[in-house]
């Protein structure tokens, strides 16, 4: 996220113009924006003109607006905000109190102003405008005539393509026919990960499989490499690194995260700290349960008693509309900082905040046994 102009009293209001350079950046800015901010964009609108004929001619026109929030919506596929307001801006098109749907794209700049710029809003600038936080790792998870190239960015993990290609059996007369479907299968998986994979941006790369798929297809790219001098595949050959996964299919993704030799390539990043940080909770839930806590309330009373060591809280929590909500968990985070504790905000665009959700989303480790928590009601 790159920041242009910034105007704001912390825990106050005030104003940040920014522009999205990466898809993570759009998910950043859907966490950041709430129902009540004010969003200011140039945006297109069809206005219809009087044509000198007697008709109406339609004609699209550029146009500065600016709406308080209703709705945002974000479209992952094609990397797009839709922001639902009225509008509060004059102008002769569009009129004040007029609802307009903004859309905020890649590389298109825009103004957000907030009552409230909290810590936690500010943290997450911080860090999407951070450059060494950049996408950290391309996965191509496949099996035999099935495929995926899925991007692990700060925020988000985004499927870039599925390949899919019917392959005949192994046996008998159709061996050739099974040669062959696997080579042009090989094929469309180098193409595709030719196209999404940039090691300018990711750390590594992973080819992950059941059985010997993967040694097949990394040998067979590597082969492509040397044929067709792809000095992209050559210069980093040591950074693609083989995985093995008990399917092609996109939940297998965990497998390949937990894997210690991708975790050594990327382990100061943050997917690899939200996966470490929930193994560790997995861990701690079955060795020593009385030191692991998850839901809202169990959470806010291990906090009381000054216990917790590590809080685990996925984003989704503060995408609250209502701001005492919202204000609670920020209050909670900041708390734990404060008194020592180490807090991990879960993407619920990654596999490890979408395991988080499942446990309410918010969940602790901590620095103490507190064995009565179990006599609470959730």
């Amino acid at each position: 996220m790159k920041i242009v102009h910034r105007d704001y009293i912390k825990d106050g209001p005030g104003s940040i113009k920014m522009i999205p350079e990466e898809s993570d950046d759009l998910w950043v800015a859907y966490n950041l924006i709430s129902k009540g901010d004010t969003v200011l964009a140039v945006t297109v609108r069809k206005v219809l003109r009087e044509a000198a004929s007697g008709g109406r001619d339609a004609e699209r026109v550029k146009l500065k607006l600016a709406i308080v929030v209703e709705a945002v919506e974000y479209d992952k596929e094609g990397s797009v905000l839709r922001i639902r307001g009225k509008n509060i801006l004059e102008n002769e098109h569009v009129k004040i109190g007029a609802f307009h749907t903004l859309e905020v794209e890649l590389h298109r700049p825009f103004v957000l102003k907030k009552d409230i710029w909290d810590s936690l809003a500010l943290d997450q600038l911080y860090q999407a405008s951070d450059p060494a936080a950049s996408a950290d790792l391309a996965v191509a998870l496949m099996q035999e005539g099935l495929a995926h190239i899925i991007l692990v960015g700060k925020s988000v993990t985004t499927t870039r393509s599925r390949i899919e290609t019917s392959i005949p059996r192994k046996h008998g007369p159709a061996i050739a026919g099974y040669e062959a479907a696997l080579n042009k299968f090989f094929e469309n998986v180098v193409q595709a990960f030719l196209k999404h994979v940039d090691f300018k941006v990711v750390r590594c790369a992973v080819i992950a499989s059941p059985g010997f798929t993967k040694d097949q297809f990394h040998r067979h790219l590597l082969l492509e490499a040397e044929r067709k001098q792809l000095r992209t595949i050559i210069e980093n050959k040591s950074r693609i690194v083989l995985v093995h996964t008990t399917s092609g299919y996109k939940h297998s993704l965990r497998e390949v995260l937990d894997a210690p030799s991708v975790m050594n390539l990327i382990k100061d990043t943050k997917a690899a700290q939200e996966v470490r940080a929930l193994k560790d909770f997995f861990d701690m839930l079955s060795n020593d349960p009385s030191r692991a806590c998850y839901g809202p309330k169990h959470v806010e009373v291990a906090h009381e008693r000054m216990a917790i060591q590590t809080l685990l809280i996925t984003d989704d929590l503060f995408k609250n509309a209502d701001v005492k909500t919202r204000k609670k968990y920020v209050d909670l985070v900041n708390s734990v900082k404060n008194s020592g504790g180490a807090t991990n905000i879960f993407s619920s665009m990654h596999v490890s905040g979408e395991q988080l959700a499942q446990l309410t989303g918010i969940a602790a480790i901590l620095r103490f046994p507190l064995p009565d928590l179990e006599d609470i009601e959730m």
